[in-house]
């Protein structure tokens, strides 16, 4: 059984479904990625998934059906997101942020080892531990995004669009932080990039996402070999 199964979505905002009839799935330790030409719903995929807008159709986490589940519920399931423009609080500190995402949680030790590992892993933000989030570099806020989502210790990490307003060198660190991520935790990770090079070199499959419905699905290497693909989604 995959960790996520999704059948038949449809989702959108007001009376105008931008996604119908979406069918995906992803397996455990499994990195997916979904590409699409801007306004095609991939976002707006992404935010169904996570509960936060209106949505229609099968939604199922490692078995539990997530159709009708609100937001934190979804979190305490194990399935986080890390949303386009990152989301940082930007009045909190970098650890107060870190503390946020561990909101599901109770256990302090656990959530006191968790902010020692995320400060390791990126000891950029433990240097401004102290520092409100909102002063941070754009590199650095998306640091935090991801630390802050890997508190409630998920299963399934949502990334959406992590390159987004990042340097050509700051977006190959992300990528490889990612990749880190989901080789050393075995870490499931459902991705939304523009980068079409570098998502489909750390995924294993992708979808194409065309005017709300999935117009491919195929491996992440079959994807990246096609012509077409290539000449609309990878510049060469």
């Amino acid at each position: 059984m995959s960790l996520l199964q999704i059948e038949d979505l449809h989702a959108g905002y007001g009376a105008a479904d931008i996604v119908h009839g979406v069918d995906l799935t992803v397996d455990e330790g499994e990195v997916v990625v979904l590409l699409g030409a801007n306004g095609a719903g991939k976002t707006t995929t992404m935010r169904a998934i996570s509960g936060l807008i209106a949505r229609h159709g099968s939604l199922r986490f490692d078995g539990t059906d997530i159709s009708r589940a609100a937001p934190d519920e979804i979190v305490r399931l194990g399935l986080a997101q890390v949303p386009q423009g990152r989301g940082t609080i930007a009045d909190l500190t970098v650890e107060e942020n870190l503390r946020a995402g561990a909101h599901v949680r109770r256990d302090k030790q656990g959530i006191a080892e968790d902010i020692t590992r995320w400060f390791d892993t990126y000891p950029r933000l433990a240097e401004r531990r102290k520092q409100q989030a909102g002063l941070l570099s754009g590199g650095e806020q998306q640091m935090l995004a991801i630390s802050r989502a890997m508190m409630s210790r998920p299963r399934l990490l949502l990334c959406d669009e992590p390159s987004l307003g990042l340097s050509p060198k700051l977006t190959q660190e992300m990528f490889a932080s990612l990749s880190r991520i989901n080789h050393e935790m075995r870490m499931a990770i459902l991705l939304v990039e523009q980068n079409a090079t570098l998502a489909l070199g750390i995924a294993d499959r992708g979808y194409l996402i065309e005017v709300g419905h999935v117009g491919a699905s195929r491996s992440a290497a079959d994807l990246a070999g096609d012509d077409a693909i290539r000449a609309a989604y990878l510049g060469y």
